[in-house]
């Protein structure tokens, strides 16, 4: 097939930010899509808290003005070089909307940047407007989540007339039904949109507000989310609101789950580890778990298994079934360490659990990559029992590094992790049905079960190290749906 022109706009990217999964994607995709022999440019925001510094920086000499409201506001765009990347990573600055401390949340109050909407409006048009003075014509426009879903609709409606933009596709990934950009009606005059998208029921309205996230659904070509269970999760109960909207595009949505870059997390090559081992020598891992517990300040023992979270500390993520079910998991032969940020209430709540319980619990309640890393491989078994999950990435992480996850089965979740059996042999890891405190203390007790028959454990734990959950075979999935869109250039 012949190479495609792909531009992928989004709000994160590693290594330059990063607030949750939608950063380690643009981190990968782009560049596994390039290695597939296409075209790719990724835009972002230029953030002032871009986490790398040390990224060498250079200004395009592109500068230009958009009308927010009657408010004209100016952009330039600066190429970042990435290490170890080949796509052009092009990035829209404007100190007054970007040049902040929070990526989408003011630090300060806790709470969302009231201008959030004129923020992403401001970069889908500018980077619009980018491509045009590169004279540079995308077959595909890839956008990513609320902050970028008016690109289709300004693409769709204001461009419509538009000769660079003939024959170009859009394609919508969701990666999160939650967060749906939700406005104001208001305000709706600063996104510079035609009043009949906001009329009743129309492309933008919904139950009286601007939705950014339903303008993108409604005027994409095709939607992807970010596994197959998820795709069909979000046209029913977990749709948010918006299942109506995607059961009318059924034909147009499909899941393409996100993959794992296994040259970062790989405990054969890992050096953010204290020991690194493979499938055929597992001696590193007890190693990885006695320096963790004495990090942690807990006790080791050979016959005490040792359950990580990396996780943020939110009700989606299944926190409030720990906290709930607390006295009955420390009855168990267990241990837990829990690392990441949340809500208040939450991060309480698990401070008393390890005041309650010090010789079995520990919270770090801040995010550390380094710490992340021996998390997954310093821990016999990994919780994730999300409420809701459309893809999750810790659960591949922890079978590559033979933790083997007990998991809720939503999402992807669902599509990654296999349940154990033990007359066969076969499954990765520990699987519930139901979310409730209940069936999560079951699979963590068939869990323990299995870990005290250590023939059965080695088995579980080599059945997920050989999973291969990589880039190349999503990059795939995604470069077929471009190809079928976009034809591609011979």
């Amino acid at each position: 097939m012949g190479t495609v022109r792909i531009l992928i706009a989004g709000s994160e990217m590693v290594p330059l930010v990063k607030s949750g999964g939608l950063g380690d994607v643009l981190g990968a995709l782009p560049e596994a899509l390039a290695k597939l022999g296409h075209e790719v440019i990724v835009c972002l925001p230029h953030y002032k808290v871009d986490s790398n510094k040390a990224i060498s920086k250079k200004a395009l000499g592109i500068e230009a003005e958009i009308k927010i409201g009657d408010r004209p506001m100016s952009y330039s765009a600066v190429e970042a070089k990435l290490p170890d990347q080949s796509v052009r990573t092009i990035l829209i600055t404007n100190d007054e909307l970007f040049g902040r401390r929070g990526l989408y949340v003011d630090p300060q109050t806790g709470k969302d940047f009231k201008d959030n909407d004129v923020r992403f409006s401001f970069f889908c048009r500018a980077i619009i407007d980018l491509v045009q003075k590169m004279n540079w014509r995308p077959d595909i426009v890839h956008v990513h989540d609320w902050q970028t879903s008016l690109a289709p609709v300004y693409l769709k409606t204001q461009e419509k007339d538009n000769s660079l933009f003939d024959g170009t596709k859009i394609v919508l990934t969701i990666h999160n039904m939650a967060y749906q950009g939700k406005f104001p009606k208001d305000r709706y005059h600063l996104l510079g949109l035609p009043e009949e998208l906001l009329y009743a029921t129309a492309p933008m309205e919904f139950f009286g507000e601007t939705n950014f996230l339903k303008g993108g659904i409604s005027f994409a070509d095709k939607i992807t989310t970010v596994s197959e269970t998820y795709a069909r999760e979000i046209q029913g109960a977990m749709g948010c609101g918006l299942e109506g909207v995607l059961r009318n595009r059924v034909k147009d949505i499909s899941g393409i789950l996100n993959g794992v870059d296994y040259s970062v997390w790989s405990p054969a090559t890992d050096k953010k580890i204290w020991a690194r081992y493979k499938i055929t020598n597992l001696s590193g891992k007890k190693i990885n778990k006695l320096k963790l517990l004495k990090e942690a300040g807990l006790p080791f023992s050979d016959k005490v298994p040792l359950v990580g979270m990396v996780s943020r500390l939110v009700e989606q993520k299944g926190l409030n079934l720990v906290i709930e079910s607390a006295v009955k998991v420390f009855e168990e032969n267990v241990r837990l360490l829990v690392l990441g940020t949340g809500g208040q209430k939450i991060e309480k709540e698990l401070k008393k659990l390890e005041r309650k319980f010090p010789d079995k619990v520990k919270v770090f309640l801040y995010f550390d990559d380094v710490l992340a890393h021996k998390i997954e491989a310093g821990s016999d078994l990994y919780l994730m029992p999300s409420l809701f999950e459309p893809c999750g990435l810790n659960q591949m992480y922890s079978l590559k590094y033979g933790t083997p996850p007990i998991v809720h089965a939503v999402g992807g979740l669902a599509d990654t992790v296999t349940d154990y059996d033990e007359k066969s042999g076969s499954g990765t890891g520990l699987v519930f049905k139901k979310f409730t405190a209940e069936a999560m203390i079951e699979a963590l007790k068939r869990a323990l079960s299995l870990y005290a028959k250590k023939r059965e454990w080695t088995k579980l734990m080599k059945n997920g190290m050989k999973q291969d959950f990589s880039w190349k075979r999503s990059a795939q999935k995604y470069s077929d749906l471009f190809e079928a869109l976009g034809h591609g250039r011979n």
